[in-house]
C-alpha cells in the first residue's frame, strides 16, 4: 500500500511540475528564418505567432509569391525550434521516472 501512496505522490508531483512547465512554455519565445535572416518570425514555445519582421526590399508587388513562401518557411523554421525546446523541457521534467523507452509525455 506503501508504494501505492508513493506513485500518487508523484504523480501529483508531475502534474504540478507539468502546470509550471506549461505556464513557462507560454513566456519562451523562439525566433524562425528564411531568405537569409530577411523574413523573421518569433513565437512562443507553444506556437502562437507574436512578431513577424520583412526586409522592406522583399515589398516588390511582382514577388509577393516569393515574400508569401518566406513568411510560410520561417514559421515551420520558429515551429521546429519551439517544439525542440518543449522536448527539451519536457526530457528535463521526466527525468528520472521509470517510463518504458519510446514513451513520451504528455500522452
Amino acid at each position: 500500500m506503501r508504494d501505492l501512496m508513493g506513485i500518487m505522490k508523484q504523480a501529483q508531483a508531475m502534474q504540478e511540475k507539468m502546470a509550471g512547465m506549461q505556464a513557462e512554455l507560454d513566456t519562451v519565445e523562439v525566433e524562425g528564418a528564411s531568405g537569409g535572416g530577411s523574413v523573421r518570425v518569433t513565437m512562443t514555445a507553444k506556437g502562437q505567432l507574436r512578431r513577424v519582421g520583412i526586409d522592406p526590399t522583399l515589398m516588390v508587388a511582382d514577388e509577393r509569391e516569393i515574400l508569401e513562401d518566406l513568411i510560410v518557411a520561417a514559421c515551420n523554421d520558429a515551429r521546429g525550434k519551439a517544439e525542440q525546446v518543449m522536448q527539451e523541457r519536457m526530457a528535463e521534467l521526466t527525468k528520472g521516472l521509470p517510463l518504458p523507452p519510446g514513451m513520451k509525455l504528455p500522452f
